[in-house]
């Protein structure tokens, strides 16, 4: 999707975005279909541990995006979950009822970055 490109890039400007790869346009549902599931375990929980914070954007439902965040909480990372909003989807329940996540939520590229900007400012 083109606005993840694009708050990825804008999130360069914070500082080393581990994740950078999630944003490619020719990544599909499938995932990284050439890699081993071991080695991206592995590599994700590194940039996790690595991380001062996290930034998650979780409109759409993700097992891995769901289990990286209860990751980050439970590594105490200081997290923000990115929820676009524009009422075809309903937050789940399990990140919108725990009062550790920030959730920004968002209708356009204009109001993630506002969010994010606050959220590196505090």
């Amino acid at each position: 999707m083109q606005i993840y490109q694009e708050i990825i890039q804008f999130l360069t400007g914070f500082g080393i975005v581990l994740t950078e790869h999630v944003g490619d346009p020719l990544l599909t549902n499938e995932g990284e279909k050439e890699k081993l599931e071991q080695l991206i375990y592995n590599r994700d929980l590194n940039w996790l541990k690595e991380s001062e914070v996290v930034v998650a954007e979780v409109t759409t439902p993700s097992f891995g995006v769901g289990y990286e965040v209860a990751k980050a909480e439970e590594l105490g990372k200081k997290t923000l979950c990115l929820f676009r909003d524009t009422g075809e989807k309903k937050l789940s329940p399990m990140i919108d009822g725990n009062d550790k996540m920030l959730i920004g939520r968002y209708q356009n590229l204009e109001e993630a970055k506002k969010i994010i900007e606050n959220f590196f400012r505090n």
